[in-house]
């Protein structure tokens, strides 16, 4: 590998802090190559050093610079110019999420629990991570929340100046209620309270530019979801069920709501659709059949994807329970999924 082509890979990276390119902020200080060993090594300056931020971008250098070609790789750290930080920092703390008219907002929404939902989310998330685009998603089902722990996510949030630093986890920002209470403890607010975290969620988080903000919603149709509905008027919804009548019946009260506050439905997701068996290929509709084709012809949109019962591939090394790779026959079809929503959203 050329000196130019390291840096090509290494620039298009961001620093966790200031959520600037590498390129951007001229991060780069020194490229060393030893062809023979296949070694590289770099020093790279960002932020703030000594953090588990810095951990998390170290790993995906040398992800990167291995898939290239290298076989080993070193890395030093050193801190960015304070006029640089502070130059950027000024830049990068200001307006709220809720005005950048190029963010996508999109509510993942259900009739009723037990259905998947948050599972759809966060793997939708990654999905359109993975499609190359800038991802949030808040937990927003704050009495049952749940994202943390489906991801794999063990860090917690810092706080730079007056704003939060959302964690990143597979190319996801995540902001979630798990963060700020301890030891899984319940969550005993009243609806006004709940209301104040949502907007904080929004309005003190530091989130940059984002192309799509997902809301992993409670189930239902209550304070938190009216909170949604009256925050993000813009704010397009996925309604999310499983094959079963009865759980198609209840998901159409998500759907009445949303199209009653005037949001626009991209479609449905059916989850749990049938199970296949490794050993015949012969599907089983554990939870019968038909339920979501209904719930979008009732709707009027389409039907954006049928996922199978399966359990995603557990590595202990990056544990995340619910994640699906990208090459699993379910994480292939939530990239279907995640195409289609950019095509719907991106007309």
């Amino acid at each position: 590998m050329r000196e130019e082509d390291v840096r090509s890979i290494v620039e298009q990276l961001e620093d966790p802090f200031l959520h600037k390119s590498l390129k951007e902020l001229n991060a780069i200080e020194e490229i060393k190559i030893k062809p023979e060993k296949k070694h590289i090594s770099l020093k790279i300056a960002i932020a703030k050093t000594g953090t588990s931020e810095q951990l998390t971008l170290q790993q995906q250098i040398v992800a990167k610079l291995k898939q290239a070609g290298a076989e080993t790789v070193g890395l030093r750290f050193s801190e960015l110019p304070k006029e640089i930080v502070q130059k950027y920092y000024s830049d990068s703390t200001s307006p709220s999420i809720l005005s950048n008219e190029k963010t996508t907002f999109i509510a993942i929404a259900s009739g009723k629990g037990g259905v998947g939902k948050s599972t759809v989310s966060v793997n939708l998330a990654v999905s359109l991570a993975r499609l190359g685009k800038k991802v949030g998603l808040i937990d927003a089902d704050i009495y049952g929340f749940s994202v943390p722990d489906m991801m794999g996510i063990m860090n917690r949030p810092i706080v730079r100046g007056d704003k939060i630093i959302p964690v990143e986890r597979f190319g996801v920002q995540v902001i979630s209620m798990a963060f700020f209470v301890e030891d899984n403890a319940p969550v005993v607010w009243r609806g006004p309270m709940l209301g104040k975290m949502l907007n904080n969620f929004f309005q003190e988080v530091e989130w940059g530019s984002l192309d799509y903000l997902l809301l992993d919603l409670p189930p239902g149709t209550g304070d938190v979801a009216l909170d949604v509905h009256t925050l993000l008027p813009t704010s397009k919804e996925i309604i999310v069920t499983t094959p079963h009548p009865t759980a198609a019946f209840v998901a159409a009260r998500a759907g009445a709501m949303a199209i009653k506050t005037e949001h626009e439905i991209l479609g449905v997701i059916e989850n749990m659709s049938y199970f296949e068996s490794k050993l015949t290929g012969q599907k089983e509709y554990v939870f019968g059949k038909g339920g979501g084709q209904k719930l979008a012809e009732d709707l009027q949109v389409p039907l954006l994807g049928q996922i199978p019962l399966e359990q995603p591939d557990w590595d202990e090394e990056d544990f995340a329970p619910s994640v699906y790779n990208e090459n699993h026959p379910i994480g292939k079809i939530y990239l279907d999924i995640a195409r289609k929503v950019i095509e719907i959203t991106e007309k």
